[in-house]
């Protein structure tokens, strides 16, 4: 039996949420908002007291779209006593460039280079707040960055503006001295038919013809990827083989289909079995973000315990995971599986490939090994239930 101190948030958890996230009013294609808009500053400290270590935005979340000066000036003075009475951290920040209708057909890839140079300026405005909170994360999620026709767009061209887009973000970082880096949430359709930098894969190719490629990471996304029909958790060890996994969007999702948000866990729970196991045993440092929404039918105080849940959930796998990783049987398991020769490097020290002829080696005889992998599957799938001899 889990201890259930063990299920309590703390800050030191590095739980995070957006203000889009618990914000949410309810509204979709199919129906209007059924429930009020959130006060920043109620969602800071309602967050607060569950043991959250800090809040994220969109520009437009914090401050509405065409505010004056002033009441910007009056909201982020209210944002700010809130994180400092709470203690709340503001470790990333994004720009909605997705909402307004100007961005019907993107933003830093639109076919109009007005609407090109007026997103990049309203993406350093809000950097400039971003910094001013303490974010060192700037997501990019190119929810417009895309097409539905072949025929409206060169995608050869599409690109080429879009890496432009993040040069020159990139230089404006550089030369206000800002410790800030970018991480790229892929996505693979909706709102757009096909969005530009799909999975995790296409960001990775991406990033290493930017100027500074050095500053631009990933920021990949559970049900993103699900929804592409890939695996998550080998995306993510994949961006923490390269270095590239600056922060992470978790929730649940039920395969590909529309983009569910769901509680994190709440979907495919093996694969979040697995990824939470893979974050921990390699000491993933940065924020655990839940990019989710409440389900619809929810009132004020469903949305707070779905926030609870998804914190809840990653620590009781986190918990389950490590009783997997502790076990006897387990250690035994893997160690019939041969997963310590796979740790051993292919090539001894001082070998070359003129090394490798083996007159002894029995290619009929190890044709006959067996991998011991059913019996690993099931014991990972008995500790995620609970059920550890």
């Amino acid at each position: 039996m889990t201890n259930e101190s063990a299920l309590t948030p703390k800050p030191s958890d590095k739980f995070t949420f957006g203000l889009w996230t618990v914000g949410w009013q309810a509204a979709d294609p199919f129906g209007a908002a059924t429930r009020s808009p959130l006060d920043p500053v109620r969602t800071v400290n309602e967050l607060a007291k569950r043991g959250a270590y800090g809040v994220t935005f969109h520009d437009d979340d914090l401050i509405p779209f065409g505010a004056n000066d002033a009441d910007r000036d009056a909201q982020i003075a209210r944002f700010k006593k809130a994180l400092a009475d709470t203690g709340m951290k503001v470790p990333m920040a994004t720009t909605n460039l997705f909402s307004h209708p100007v961005f019907k057909d993107g933003a830093l890839t639109s076919n109009d280079r007005d609407i090109r140079r007026y997103a990049i300026r309203k993406v350093m405005r809000n950097i400039d707040l971003a910094v001013d909170l303490g974010a060192e994360i700037y997501v990019c999620w190119g929810g417009r960055e895309g097409s539905e026709t072949d025929a409206g767009k060169d995608p050869i061209v599409a690109l080429e503006r879009y890496r432009e887009g993040f040069n020159i973000l990139g230089q404006y970082v550089i030369d206000q001295g800002y410790n800030l880096k970018f991480a790229i949430e892929p996505k693979p359709n909706e709102p757009r038919g096909d969005i530009y930098l799909p999975t995790i894969g296409h960001a990775l190719g991406f990033i290493q013809t930017l100027a500074h490629p050095e500053m631009v990471g990933l920021n990949p996304e559970v049900g993103h990827e699900q929804m592409a029909g890939l695996n998550f958790v080998h995306g993510i060890a994949q961006a923490l083989f390269q270095g590239k996994l600056f922060h992470i969007d978790l929730n649940g999702q039920h395969g590909p289909k529309f983009d569910q948000d769901l509680v994190f866990g709440h979907g495919d729970l093996k694969s979040a079995f697995f990824l939470v196991d893979l974050l921990e045993r390699n000491n993933y440092q940065g924020p655990k973000h839940f990019d989710y929404k409440p389900f619809r039918n929810e009132d004020d105080a469903g949305v707070w315990q779905s926030a609870s849940n998804n914190m809840r959930t990653y620590l009781a796998l986190r918990e389950r995971a490590r009783s997997f990783r502790a076990d006897p049987r387990v250690i035994d398991a893997m160690k019939a599986a041969r997963l310590d020769q796979l740790s051993t490097p292919t090539l001894a020290a001082g070998e070359t490939w003129r090394d490798l002829g083996d007159p002894s080696f029995d290619v009929e005889s190890a044709a006959l090994r067996g991998s011991g992998y059913e019996l690993l599957d099931q014991l990972a799938i008995e500790h995620l239930m609970g059920f550890t001899a």
